[in-house]
């Protein structure tokens, strides 16, 4: 009925119809109201309230409005997502004032999320399709209702968590002035993109009943990248306990600017490896970071063998063994507070001891310039800790100032690395 209705029907300016979604006779509830705008379908979306499922309404609203057409989620609006769905569009600009939020029913979300193969993970809302520009307006976005999922597991995160909002099989996305707040997982996450531009993202995951120095909201990344190309991120404040940044495997032309990271592990380009594929990673630039965490930018590969895992992000699988090139990254400009390493590369992910050296990642050509700040403590070196198969070549380190906790300049710790390989702050 609803495409029937955007084809065939032709909506003068001042025409408007009201569309029950809950078909329970409630037309104050629950509404998609269509009108004609320039000559496209225009879909202002009212939520049910009440912590009433509003999926059925939104599912509506992207049926009539989310090819060649707008909709308008209004400010005032607070949309209950009881469901997964995972809305297909073609040309379709969304205006996101209001916030979605999350139900806190645990048991529907670990039962009934899509399934994410990558590190056996979930997700509840994805996005799909071309052409999509989506404005938060600075008050819009999704709330995951993490703080629920952060106290049940109290630090040990179990499967089933899903992330609140991901881009799979996308191009021509344009998101600005977007928040997630208390995600359950990763938060923004990219899969299977071409073409992205990110303006003005905020994440915060907090976990309120976490006791003094306890991680609760571990795997709460804010913004990743997996299968994608050409993206780039713009302003980014991210507040959680994980990565701030996760570029991972088969990601190239990522152009990154303007990022504060408080709190979890840093900016990560990883983990690479995990599976037998290619995990390469290309044509990287990070710049303008603040970091407030525990490292600063860090590359984290697997090392080169399947080898047993006991987690449930492994699926208690072997894992590891994944090639690849990691080349052409480029960090410049980044402070660092109470940081354990300004920057670091490990490749021994997954290791049982026995397999140290053995990554089959050939990393190259990153340079670092510019750092300052300052450690957590006089330790401050920092570490790059390659693969024997494929010793790193062309790590150039230029301008790195004063990120000692006393004020002293940073050291430089090597293991597998290439003959002249690592230039900079002493060379190895």
């Amino acid at each position: 009925m609803a495409r029937e209705l955007s084809s065939n029907m032709m909506f003068s300016s001042l025409n408007l119809i009201a569309i029950s979604a809950t078909l329970l006779g409630r037309a104050w509830a629950g509404i998609v109201s269509v009108q004609n705008a320039h000559g496209r379908p225009h879909c202002t979306v009212t939520s049910n309230g009440n912590n009433t499922n509003d999926v059925p309404t939104l599912k509506q609203a992207f049926r009539i409005c989310g090819e060649h057409g707008d909709i308008t989620f209004p400010k005032d609006q607070d949309f209950w997502i009881a469901e997964k769905f995972n809305p297909i569009v073609d040309d379709v600009k969304i205006q996101w004032d209001g916030k979605w939020t999350f139900s806190d029913n645990i048991t529907y979300w670990r039962n009934n999320s899509y399934h994410v193969a990558f590190q056996n993970h979930w997700a509840g809302f994805v996005l799909t399709g071309k052409n999509i520009t989506i404005d938060g307006g600075g008050t819009g976005g999704v709330d995951g209702n993490g703080d629920t999922w952060y106290t049940a597991e109290a630090g040990n995160t179990q499967p089933g968590r899903p992330m609140p909002f991901v881009l799979w099989n996308v191009s021509d996305v344009v998101v600005r002035d977007f928040s997630i707040w208390q995600p359950q997982l990763w938060a923004f996450n990219i899969m299977n993109g071409t073409n992205i531009l990110v303006d003005n993202l905020y994440v915060n995951a907090t976990a309120t009943k976490a006791p003094s120095g306890s991680n609760w909201v571990q795997n709460t990344d804010g913004f990743d990248t997996m299968d994608a190309r050409n993206v780039t991120l713009r302003n980014l404040d991210y507040t959680g306990g994980d990565d701030c940044i996760a570029i991972k495997l088969r990601s190239y032309d990522i152009d990154v600017r303007n990022v504060t990271c408080h709190s979890g592990n840093g900016i990560a380009i990883g983990s690479l490896g995990q599976y037998l594929e290619d995990s390469s990673v290309e044509n990287v630039t990070l710049t303008d970071l603040r970091v407030i965490a525990r490292w600063g930018v860090y590359i984290k590969c697997w090392m080169g063998a399947l080898v047993y895992q006991n987690s449930y992000e492994s699926e208690y699988q072997p894992r590891g063994a994944g090639w690849g090139l990691v080349r052409n990254i480029i960090v410049e400009n980044l402070n660092v507070t109470g940081t354990a390493r300004p920057f670091l590369i490990t490749e021994d992910n997954g290791d049982d001891g026995n397999h140290k050296g053995t990554s089959k990642l050939a990393i190259s050509d990153i340079t670092v310039r510019n750092v300052t700040g300052t450690l957590s403590s006089t330790s401050n070196a920092i570490s790059i800790s390659c693969s024997n198969v494929y010793p790193c070549d062309g790590i150039i380190f230029e301008d790195i100032d004063q990120v000692g906790s006393s004020g002293n300049a940073a050291t430089l710790t090597c293991t597998y690395v290439a003959d002249g390989g690592v230039t900079g702050v002493g060379g190895c």
